[in-house]
């Protein structure tokens, strides 16, 4: 039998449920019941299951006897009737005719523990491998007549499916360039006092970047916790990148988020523990020999060792992977900035799903070969979760306001920057992006304009020729946050394997604002010549420098621009 692993979020529920899953329905039609009982495999009756009508928010809840009865089901048709409660696999019943009196659904009792020799379903289809033929023979829609693209089909596109070979990622826990060059290892002196400490790099000798290699050569450290999931479940302070191959090489594949089953967060905090990164702090629940087990966002997905889990809707399901302490300063922190935002809140915010799993035209999950059924869009959420590389999140990610005027002999600039749209610091988690405010002013022959008063953008951009992207000294600002190595005094880094401390953080939290002026000399400009005011707001994904060495070719992205033409 194929198995649906991909369980997309209902987007409603009905009133019934309401109180459960903190939603409303849609009005009920008028037509003839449904009614019957819900037991277990002794026979003993279930109370409190969820029973619908398949990809409807036609559902009822069982009362202490097992029974149920779904009012006012559309006549005509046969319905397919599931049921699920927690602690069970979900079940149905096909071909159900309005007025039936005496549908009859058992439930089945998941497994509670963890398989550790469980083995990883692919997420790329293999062909004659029976079960383990692939998460894209039913969620790709390769092949087939569909108009929109299938959960693996947007994952394959998805940062998620690449962060067990990101080439970044690669040359920062390696410590070479993209074209596999190494920088020597890292050097250390001698203190009486202190022991062995780190050296700076040496830069007259050829040097290709930090690397978490070149500092600790003898360990695996902990990346492939969140990096190469999969492979470090068992063994997360184990698991070298150049080892890994299969589906443990895939990054986070689909297999591995439908195993957990909950996330471990500190109950004083809300926070992952510090020491809990990545795979530490989920649950999971993988298999037993002859058995399977799907975790999803959804209570109809039958039949099938499939199940119901509240964890796949909720930002914590994030936050093993995006937050993060080093040496006792956090580094990653997205889940962390969202939670002390009004974004948290359940009744008004949003959470990490909503804005990065976003709703798109498809009505099905899987290809309707497989088994599916097609269900609503509002309830169906792409698995394609854009971030840093993408263009059209970052460009509504803030809203930018520029003010300007002419009186006299100055140009007054005044750019407001407002954090409205994002639930979380921007740039977020890694200490490498940054944000890059320019302001420009030019006479009408095109030349610039002298900054009298006002900001200029920090040394951390760039030194050197502005049309390559070196922007230090122009008007305008940074944001980011900068952190310095303890011993080496180098920043900024990105090299928080070792201990670091932060120097400076003006990162825009959620529904902050930062408004800066500057103020340009037209004393030489004619009264009657008309200026242009330009400002750009950039992203960049990591600071020049460190770009440089580890030839990163990956362009600033524009997040916001404007012109004024002042006469």
């Amino acid at each position: 039998m194929k198995r649906q692993l991909f369980l997309i979020p209902l987007g409603t529920a009905s009133l019934l449920l309401a109180v459960l899953f903190g939603c409303t329905g849609t009005p009920l039609p008028s037509g003839p019941s449904i009614s019957g009982h819900v037991i277990d495999e002794d026979g003993e009756p279930v109370g409190g299951a969820i029973v619908r009508v398949k990809a409807t928010d036609l559902a009822a809840v069982t009362d202490v006897g097992g029974r149920f009865t779904l009012p006012a089901v559309p006549a005509g048709a046969p319905v397919f009737v599931t049921a699920w409660k927690s602690g069970y696999y979900i079940n149905g019943v096909a071909d159900m005719q309005p007025g039936t009196t005496d549908v009859e659904i058992v439930l089945t009792a998941h497994h509670t523990t963890d398989n550790p020799d469980y083995v990883w379903l692919p997420s790329t289809y293999h062909e004659g491998q029976g079960e383990n033929q692939g998460c894209a023979q039913c969620h790709s829609n390769v092949g087939s007549d569909l108009a929109f693209t299938l959960p693996v089909d947007e994952w394959l596109l998805d940062a998620h499916s690449q962060s067990a070979v990101n080439p970044r990622f690669l040359a920062m826990y390696f410590g070479t360039d993209v074209d596999g060059h190494r920088s020597p290892l890292t050097r250390y002196g001698y203190s009486r006092d202190y022991g062995r400490f780190p050296l700076r790099p040496d830069l007259t000798q050829p040097y290709y970047g930090p690397g978490y290699k070149l500092d600790f050569p003898d360990t695996a450290g902990n990346c492939a916790a969140c990096h190469l999931p999969a492979a470090a479940i068992d063994d997360a302070y184990g698991i070298d990148p150049a080892t890994v191959s299969g589906v443990e090489a895939e990054g986070i594949p689909c297999d591995f988020c439908h195993k957990v089953w909950d996330v471990g967060l500190d109950p004083n905090s809300d926070l992952p523990y510090p020491n809990m990164p990545g795979v530490l702090s989920f649950e999971f629940r993988r298999p037993p020999e002859e058995h399977q087990f799907f975790a999803g966002p959804l209570d109809d997905v039958a039949p099938g060792e499939d199940t119901y889990s509240p964890v796949q809707q909720q930002s914590r399901f994030c936050a093993p992977c995006h937050f993060g302490i080093f040496w006792d300063t956090t580094i990653y922190n997205s889940f962390g900035e969202w939670m002390e935002s009004s974004y948290s809140d359940s009744e008004t915010g949003r959470t990490c799903q909503d804005c990065h799993m976003p709703h798109t035209d498809a009505v099905y999950f899987a290809i309707p070969d497989a088994g599916a059924v097609e269900r609503d869009p509002e309830s169906i959420f792409s698995h394609r979760m854009p971030g840093a590389s993408d263009e059209t999140l970052l460009r509504n990610a803030v809203t930018m306001s520029v003010d300007a005027s002419r009186t006299g002999e100055e140009i007054i600039v005044t750019v407001t920057i407002v954090n409205d749209q994002t639930g979380h610091h921007v740039p977020t988690d890694s200490p490498l992006r940054q944000m890059i405010l320019l302001v420009e002013v030019h006479d009408w022959q095109g030349q610039s304009l002298v900054l009298q008063n006002g900001l200029t953008v920090p040394e951390w951009v760039g030194v050197g020729d502005p049309s390559l992207g070196y922007y230090a000294g122009l008007p305008g600002k940074g944001f980011a946050k900068i952190l310095m190595e303890m011993w080496t005094e180098v920043t900024p880094t990105g090299a928080y394997w070792n201990p670091t401390r932060v120097i400076s953080d003006n990162r825009l939290a959620a529904f902050e604002s930062d408004t800066s002026t500057y103020v340009f000399e037209t004393s030489e400009v004619s009264e009657t010549s008309e200026v242009s005011v330009h400002v750009t707001l950039l992203f960049r994904r990591a600071f020049i420098e460190l770009m440089d060495q580890k030839g990163w070719d990956v362009p600033d992205i524009v997040m916001e621009e404007q012109t004024i033409i002042l006469p």
